[in-house]
Formats: C-alpha cells, structure tokens, sequence
C-alpha cells in the first residue's frame, strides 16, 4: 500500500521546530548593558545557529515587548536589521503585557497557516533594567512651541517658566506595574486575589520552593541545556546559565521573609517572580516546508484563546477563563492533557487559578458550564518549574513556555499541553500544543 500523501491542510500547518531563550538573569545584574534589542539579537543569533534556517527561506520576525524602547519599538525589525538577516525580512512588534511572547508565537503561527508565509521567527525580550524613566507631558507642552516655533525672545522663555510650575509636577516619575484604569499595583492585586480566594502564606511559599526545585533539577540534569544560550555582555562577561534559581530553598527560609505589598499580607519576594531581564525565540514553520528543509518539528499547536476580566474584579483571572476556551477549541477535557504549564506571576495567582478551574460554582458562574474545568494534578503542573523560580521578563515569557512545553513533549512522548498566563490589564492567554509525529 502507497504510503498516504500530507493533505493541503496539513502541508500548511505550522509546526513549532524548536526554541532559544538567553539564561534569565535578575535586572541590574548581568544584562544591565543590555535592552530589548540587545536581548533579542541574542536569543535570535542563538536560534538560528542551532537552527540553520537559509536567510533566504526566512519570511519575518514577529515579536512580544512590554517595555519597549522609546526611539526603536518596532524590536522586530530592528534584530532583523541588527542580525543582517536579509531587507527582505519583514518585524512585526506586538504588546499583549505578560501574554505578549505568546502572542507573538500564536501571531505567526496564524499567518503561516493562512498562507502568508513559510518561515516565521517569533518571541519576545524585555529589559527591565532599560525601562525608560518618563518626563511628564508638561515639558512638551510647554517647551515645544519654542522648539518648533522661530526664533524665541526672553519673553518667550519667562513664558514657558510660568507654565512649569510648580516645580514638584516635573519630576519624573518612576516605573511601576500597575493598571493605568485601577491605579492598582499588581501585587497588591494578586493580595486581593490570595484573600477572596483563602490562598494561604504557607500554601504559596510551598508552591514556590516547588518551583525552584523542580527548575534546579531541569538545570542540574541538562534539562535546559537545549533551550538555553550562552550570551557575551557589553563587557565581556559570558553568561551561561539562568540566574534566579535557588536549589537550595526552603519553606522554613521562605518563611522568613516579610510580606511586600501588605503588612499583614501573604506575598514575598520569595513566592512573587523577580524583575527579571531576557529574551526567547521561537522557530516555526509550515509543515511542508520543515520537510524540505529537512527539519524535524516538535510540537504544534491545536488552539489557542484570549480572554479579558474587568482589572477591577480579580486582574489576574484570565487564564481561568482563557484555558478552559482553548480546551473546547481542541475538542479536549482537562483530564485529556498530558501536562499543564501555567506562568507563575504569583504562586498565589497560579493556585487561585487552580482552585477556580476545580470549582463546580466558578464553571456555573462564569464559564456557563455545567461542571468545573478539573483538577491538575501537581505532577503535571509545571514539570521544569516556572516564573517565580526561572524569572519572569514580561515579553519573553509566552515563547520560552512554548519552548519548554514543546521540548518536553518530543522528549518524553507525551501528547498534549496546555498553557495559561496572565496578564495585565485584566487579560488571559491559553494554548493547547501537541506532539508532532
């Protein structure tokens, strides 16, 4: 019997052929001298060297950002020209807060499917070190008839004087994660949400000595080595290796910490990602044309949804709502799923996360749904740790979950995953990938 030829729809599926992420390290350390470009160019130059796509076949860079620099927010196209790939290779910038690495990933995997391209290079890199200190409007406002005007008297200039002050208006003010329409920083959020959902301090500092362990052993064991590059600073220094994991934690050390954004609350540095500085790179491509090129794809994707709560309510809910839309885009259960990677924003955000998804009133109340979504089994939750152990620069994150999720599922045989994130702004992203035979 002839052996059965790739349908049309097949040929133009997008498979996910593997990923490259820059070691995380904690901001104002080792990548100081480095902003998104930089990270970028780094995770990029590094795919494509374990990936030695002809320039020629690549189609375009999609990319995830939240802090974006000022002069060049377009990073796409600005590895693409820093990295010489070719003037033909069209950047597409995208911001979804911390979904936008997966964005960026879903971005192209959507256009190769559609046709509009073969070869697509998608992730995301931030640079918390680099994020712009901002001058408040009224500068412009006020000085900008000078700069555009002709030629300015001394009256022109007492003028502007007059419309700086006070004085105290033209500080700059400093950076901060919080919700442009609540005011709300997003710790103190993520309380809100441990309290209305009886998450506890020693329940999130176990989640969060889990995740370091379970990192520490995927560094120990070479786990990371595929996914992880060696990057050269500015200054010369060579990083090898993520920066944040502790292998050595404890409940007992986590225990000691103070609480941050409530004296009386339950969330420390210790069960909270750090600020955090990276970039991650995905290489995907339609499944015809990684076969002539000679590639072997791991993983694609089966779905995908976004979802977005009132930020006013529980800000970090969405992945409730965004995982159980892609299960039913899949035409899966939850009990269906080999593993389930989630970022870890809050250990308190991830096992509220969990504890809606089990609730039969959450399914009724908000999902419409007859029963809850499911438990996830600890052992399929996180396998290689997450953001509150490895880091968390906002961009990258989507594509090195992507990256992870899809090595594991070549290695270890397994079938299918699904993924949640977070995101500011009310937001949710999910996804469902599964192992390419």
């Amino acid at each position: 019997m002839a052996a059965r030829r790739p349908t049309q729809t097949e040929n133009r599926r997008a498979v996910i052929i593997g990923g490259v992420r820059t070691p995380f390290v904690k901001a104002f350390t080792d990548f100081t001298k480095m902003d998104a470009i930089a990270l970028g160019d780094a995770a990029v130059s590094a795919l494509l060297e374990r990936f030695p796509v002809p320039r020629a076949d690549l189609d375009a860079l999609i990319w995830g950002g939240v802090i974006l620099p000022g002069l060049a927010p377009n990073v796409a196209r600005e590895i693409a020209l820093d990295l010489k790939l070719g003037a033909h290779v069209e950047g597409m910038t995208c911001t979804r807060a911390c979904a936008s690495g997966l964005q960026a990933v879903t971005l192209a995997a959507a256009a190769i499917e559609r046709g509009e391209a073969d070869v697509i290079i998608a992730g995301g890199s931030d640079s918390t070190s680099n994020a712009e200190i901002k001058l408040p409007q009224k500068w412009v406002h006020a000085l900008a008839p000078l700069a555009l005007g002709g030629k300015p008297t001394p009256a022109d200039y007492l003028g502007v004087l007059s419309q700086l002050m006070p004085i105290t208006d033209l500080l700059p003010k400093q950076p901060k994660i919080a919700e442009r329409t609540t005011g709300e920083v997003m710790g103190v959020a993520a309380e809100k949400m441990a309290r209305r959902n009886e998450i506890g301090r020693a329940e999130q500092d176990e989640f969060a000595v889990r995740s370091h362990h379970r990192a520490a052993n995927a560094i120990a064991t070479g786990r990371f080595d595929e996914e992880v590059c060696t990057v050269t600073t500015p200054e010369g220094t060579k990083v090898y290796a993520d920066g944040l994991v502790r292998a050595d934690t404890s409940t007992e050390k986590l225990a000691r910490l103070r609480p941050v954004f409530a004296k009386d609350g339950t969330l420390t540095a210790g069960n909270s990602s750090p600020l955090t500085d990276g970039g991650a790179a995905v290489l995907l491509m339609s499944h015809a044309k990684a076969r002539a090129l000679g590639f072997t794809p791991r993983a694609a994707f089966r779905s995908w949804a976004y979802s977005g709560v009132d930020p006013a309510d529980q800000l970090l809910m969405g992945p409730a709502l965004a995982m159980p839309k892609a299960l039913a885009r899949a035409g899966l259960s939850l009990a269906n799923v080999d593993l389930v990677d989630m970022h870890e924003a809050f250990a308190a955000q991830v096992l509220s996360i969990l504890k809606m998804l089990a609730s039969d009133a959450f399914a009724r109340e908000r999902l419409g749904l007859d029963r809850a979504v499911g438990v996830v089994d600890p052992a399929r939750l996180n396998v290689h740790g997450g953001s509150v152990a490895l880091g968390h620069p906002f961009g990258a994150t989507g594509a090195r979950m992507v990256t992870t999720v899809a090595n594991e599922l070549f290695h270890s045989g397994k079938e299918t995953a699904l993924l949640g994130i977070c995101a500011a702004g009310g937001l949710g992203a999910a996804a469902v990938l599964e192992r390419v035979h």
